[in-house]
């Protein structure tokens, strides 16, 4: 009898091993930056209704299982309608403010209730061979919002439409400290224990604004915001996403979202996101890579170039070392950095630090040097070594430095394409040419500001 053939190990791919590995180090910086961060995260009934319900929660699981914190709020539009609908009642809700009567208020108590349990059925999924394996997420709900009645309106009674009142933000906290995830219904309640129809934006808005959320990250069924070349608009200043929303010409779905993310921020939300449902692993691609997949909101441009503090040195020693190891840059040392760290500059974006130079001034000369401009490799050929020259051109002029001067070995073509022209050792100034290192022969490069 032949004996059985030995298994052989399946091939492995060293590029595709590689790419993992890269890939798993490109993210480690966020989820250092977002761990015990408070995400909300919002989404529509849409999104059950077009069966993308269990692809979320194994992405949510996933961030819970990396230390965020999370609460959800859904919302139930779709579901409250086909309750309607199968009641034979003929009115329909859309989206913006409209009447909830007593019959309406049922239909949306039912919804919200089915809806409840498919996400904490959904959570409690663990499955082998699934994103939801071993996991043990604990989903909890309870009734954390106050309501009012919206009242009347130029002479409309909107009845059991109503507003957030109050969030109980202590009892929030304790959930989620606790290792909770909430989940919110688009449900609340007066003292007098009526109930009130809310809406998912206002909710969720209201939730992020009284927890001081770092994300608030709405998941919608509306198209991508884009720009004049037809490109995702992956950022937004919030004057910028106010001007557009006034413009008058996004749908009407992403107008009401962009004016809640707009109103968010302006309440001290850290970030407010707009991300199409419909893309598979939307929400892990927005948080975990340095661009994002949807639309962000924030107070002011995100990638921010600002002076560097003393707890910057171990993020740029990690910038530069790998510069200094292939002899790029001169080699400095976490000692020279910190005794210099007022001549640095460092670019951030969401809390990661990516890029940073540092400029050397020779005032009586009024010339300065350039040095240690870097970028992180995943963000290079995006422009970040543009924004960082014209920064430190910048904080010559305003030393009233008239030139600037780089000493290179092997980007001399990229200062060339930046009105940097050849000069020699003899150009620099004085004390710069005593301090020449000449056995590493770098080529002098200089621009007049």
């Amino acid at each position: 009898m032949n004996a059985a053939p030995t298994p052989t190990a399946a091939p492995v791919d060293p590029d595709l091993n590689a790419r993992f590995v890269r890939w798993f180090r490109e993210v480690a910086p966020y989820v250092h930056a977002f761990r015990g961060k408070t995400f909300v995260v919002a989404f529509g009934g849409e999104l059950v209704q077009a069966g993308a319900l269990n692809v979320l929660i194994q992405d949510l699981s996933l961030m819970s299982s990396l230390g965020v914190r999370l609460v959800l709020v859904h919302g139930s539009r779709p579901q409250v309608n086909e309750q309607l609908r199968l009641k034979g009642i003929s009115f329909q809700f859309d989206r913006g403010l409209q009447i909830t009567d007593a019959a309406a208020l049922e239909c949306a108590k039912e919804a919200a209730g089915e809806l409840r349990l498919d996400i904490e059925a959904a959570f409690s999924q663990g499955l082998p061979n699934t994103p939801m394996s071993h996991a043990h997420v604990r989903v909890v709900s309870g009734n954390y919002i106050t309501a009012r009645p919206v009242g009347v309106i130029e002479g409309v009674d909107f009845r059991h439409t109503g507003m957030v009142r109050k969030v109980d933000t202590e009892a929030l906290k304790h959930a989620i400290d606790h290792g909770s995830i909430v989940l919110l219904s688009p449900l609340g309640f007066s003292p007098t224990g009526e109930a009130f129809n809310l809406s998912m934006e206002d909710l969720a808005t209201s939730v992020a604004v009284a927890l001081r959320a770092e994300k608030l990250i709405f998941l919608t069924d509306a198209p991508s915001i884009v720009d004049k070349d037809g490109n995702v608009d992956t950022e937004l200043a919030r004057e910028d996403a106010d001007a557009l929303v006034a413009q008058g010409e996004l749908d009407a779905g992403t107008a009401v979202v962009l004016r809640h993310a707009s109103r968010a921020v302006k309440l001290g939300v850290a970030r407010a996101h707009l991300i199409p449902f419909d893309l598979d692993g939307g929400v892990l691609l927005e948080v975990f890579t340095h661009d994002g997949v949807g639309t962000m909101v924030v107070e002011d441009t995100l990638d921010d170039l600002r002076a560097a503090t003393i707890d910057d040195i171990g993020a740029i020693v990690q910038l530069i070392e790998p510069l200094e190891n292939d002899g790029t840059l001169v080699r400095r040392g976490r000692g020279s950095i910190e005794r210099d760290i007022e001549k640095f500059s460092v670019a951030e974006h969401d809390g990661v630090i990516y890029g940073c130079a540092a400029l050397y001034p020779y005032a009586g000369e009024k010339m300065a040097e350039m040095a240690c401009l870097t970028v992180n490799p995943q963000w290079q050929g995006e422009g970040e070594g543009d924004k960082l020259l014209r920064h430190i051109e910048s904080r010559a002029r305003a030393a009233g430095i008239n030139r600037l001067f780089v000493l290179t070995t092997r980007t001399a073509h990229w200062f060339i394409k930046r009105g940097f022209v050849q000069g020699s050792v003899a150009d620099l100034p004085k004390d710069k040419q005593s301090h020449y290192d000449r056995s590493r022969n770098s080529q002098v490069f200089i621009k007049r500001l």
